[in-house]
């Protein structure tokens, strides 16, 4: 018997399962839920058949969530509460109801924020700025998806981007900025991509996209593949909406008949769900279409719509959702009023050992001046002793640059690890199940239990293989260079290098979030160089590109978007690799010196001055390539590195 489920866990099972909601998935959840006997597992398993679900069957959706609601409540289970709010605020978004969406959204973040459970939040945010899109609050839809995606950043959660970044895409494609659109569904495409899944959505947005650009043969294209996944993964609201663009489509062709088959079956699909903004728009869509060819039929579908469009958008809805977000909003001003009180109490108290500072300070200057004769000698064995520090400051750098690698490979590996620990300890206590079902004599119930052992072997061996290619790779590029050039894939160095300098600086700041940018050339040959010393370079610069845009987010507002890109290329019998940030850039007066040793613009405490200085000697000297800068003041920096392919 399966005692506790911890909430990570079940959002670990949610990624690795998928999401077709297949008679399997929730045979197999029902079983769980039968054998569960402690509340925690009933709760958790609840919520995962509330997810299942909500694809296809809104009604058992929300019956789950609801119950597993109430259990949380009830047992005071936090981690519970703020799931079960988001699951239960997903499927409301998904039926049309906007203000019980918005206001079991905002429960969510309410408990998770008194509770310091934010890292829960994903479910939530996502329903909110869904519901936002649909009232066509396009600017708070975006505030809480880029929330949503900072969070599944932190926690670097493919299958949590590839939706965020879809809704994004969405959005986005309402707002008529079809290029940031189409870009944020590639996103998601990657994302979906890494657990082995393909989401019909996506392909709606990519649908729409091309029938907007005039390529009405790529946009069939794509809503044709949206339909077949859609089919594929039993997803009812994807294969309705996939409908209703295939009759849009159809429309623009003029070929009513089409059209009108293909609407009234997104519209049949959208109202066995509940799925209340779909089915506004196929009786739309069938009024429009039956206006010249049969005008009461037209008429009935009018009908139709603007019950489905009061439901939506009438004037009690709208009050309700504006009195919600009024609510919340002042909520939230109260607690950052006593933030502040509480940060003011706490600037008067760093005053106050300001103050008691300065007077040990001058008490260490009256010491420091009797004592002035010892410095002078100490000075003079201190130069003597020079070329000796210098040695050990470029070896100090080198150790700065290992631990910077290490907290990003810590951070890379982590996730696959705890899939293999978490599964590994539920099925220990499947096994014990099993053992008490044999001796029970229940041939079926072990049977059952089998099949769940067998699948979560799988998801074990599967992580494991990413955690021993993820340790190989970097062993690779992490043993003492040998000195020895040997031809190296510069696309996927510089890859690994980008993604481990961003988690080894956020394994130190949790708040910091950048967009990862790359534009590899895909026909890059390979150049013969010592990898390991190019890593170093790679890893200082594009720590340096970082630390930029970290310094800049600080003041620059919420507006400020920090990007880190690499680019490579070919010119002249060289390669190329440049590494663009848009942080504050470099004054013009300091532009000359920034590869001098021990030059930095850091704060004391934080650069030694040497990465830069030793990165220019690895490419220039030990490779015969070359560094240059170009940059300008509070706008960009780009470090341009060539190397000579022979």
């Amino acid at each position: 018997m399966i005692k506790k489920i911890t909430l990570t866990i079940l959002l670990l099972s949610l990624t690795a399962i998928g999401f077709g909601q297949t008679r399997h998935d929730i045979d197999s959840l029902q079983r769980q839920l039968r054998r569960a006997k402690d509340d925690t597992s009933k709760i958790n398993t609840e919520i995962r058949l509330s997810f299942y679900y909500r694809l296809g069957n809104t009604d058992s959706a929300l019956f789950y969530g609801q119950k597993a609601l109430k259990q949380s409540e009830k047992i005071k289970y936090l981690n519970g509460q703020v799931v079960a709010c988001g699951f239960i605020a997903v499927t409301l978004e998904q039926l049309g109801d906007l203000p019980e969406a918005l206001g079991m959204g905002f429960k969510a973040l309410q408990i998770a924020k008194e509770n310091n459970l934010e890292g829960k939040t994903g479910p939530a945010l996502n329903a909110i700025g869904e519901t936002y899109t649909i009232l066509k609050d396009y600017s708070k839809a975006l505030f809480y998806l880029r929330m949503e995606k900072n969070l599944n950043d932190r926690l670097n959660v493919d299958e949590g981007l590839g939706y965020t970044t879809y809704d994004m895409g969405s959005t986005y494609n309402e707002m008529g900025l079809l290029d940031s659109a189409y870009y944020y569904e590639q996103d998601a495409i990657k994302y979906f991509g890494n657990i082995g899944r393909k989401e019909p959505l996506i392909y709606k947005v990519l649908g729409d996209i091309a029938l907007k650009r005039g390529d009405k043969k790529e946009a069939l294209k794509q809503y044709q593949l949206g339909l077949q996944i859609a089919i594929a993964n039993n997803e009812r609201r994807a294969v309705g909406l996939a409908y209703i663009k295939i009759a849009v489509f159809y429309k623009t062709e003029g070929r009513p008949d089409s059209a009108i088959y293909y609407a009234g079956k997104g519209l049949k699909e959208s109202e066995a769900i509940g799925r209340k903004v779909t089915s506004m728009e196929a009786a739309n869509l069938l009024s429009e279409l039956f206006e010249q060819k049969d005008p009461k039929e037209a008429l009935k579908y009018l009908k139709l719509a603007n019950t489905y469009k009061e439901r939506l958008f009438g004037t009690n809805n709208i009050y309700s959702v504006q009195a919600l977000v009024k609510q919340y909003e002042e909520h939230q001003k109260e607690i950052e009023v006593n933030r502040v009180s509480y940060q003011n109490k706490l600037k008067l108290y760093a005053l106050l050992a300001g103050l008691g500072l300065l007077l040990l300070i001058a008490l260490i200057q009256y010491q420091n001046n009797r004592q002035k004769k010892k410095a002078n000698k100490v000075l003079e064995n201190t130069l003597a002793n020079l070329k000796s520090t210098q040695t050990q400051l470029i070896q100090s750098e080198k150790m700065a640059s290992l631990g910077e690698l290490a907290a990003g490979i810590a951070h890379e590996i982590q996730n696959p690890l705890n899939f293999v620990n978490n599964f590994s300890d539920v099925n220990t206590e499947l096994l014990d199940e099993m053992r008490e079902e044999i001796e029970k004599g229940d041939l079926e119930e072990v049977k059952a239990i089998a099949i769940d052992l067998k699948e979560n072997e799988k998801k074990i061996n599967m992580h494991g293989k990413r955690a021993d290619a993820i340790v190989k790779g970097m062993l690779q590029h992490s043993r003492t260079s040998s000195g020895q050039k040997e031809p190296t894939d510069l696309n996927a160095l510089a890859y690994e290098y980008l993604r481990l300098a961003y988690h080894g600086l956020r394994a130190k700041d949790k708040n910091f979030n950048a967009e990862l940018v790359t534009h590899f050339d895909s026909k890059l040959p390979k150049v013969n160089v010592i990898p390991q010393d190019i890593g170093r370079v790679l890893l200082n610069i594009i720590n340096n590109a970082f630390y930029a845009v970290q310094q800049k987010a600080k003041t620059a507002g919420d507006c400020y978007k920090p990007e880190v890109a690499i680019t490579t290329s070919t010119e002249n019998g060289n390669v190329v690799v440049q590494v663009r940030d848009n942080g504050n850039g470099i004054p013009e007066g300091i532009k000359d010196k920034i590869m001098q040793p021990f030059f930095t613009t850091k704060p004391s405490g934080e650069g030694t001055g040497l990465g830069l200085s030793l990165s220019y000697d690895i490419v220039v000297k030990g490779h015969g390539g070359n560094i240059i800068i170009d940059t300008k003041e509070a706008q960009y920096s780009v470090f341009i590195i060539t190397l000579p392919l022979s």
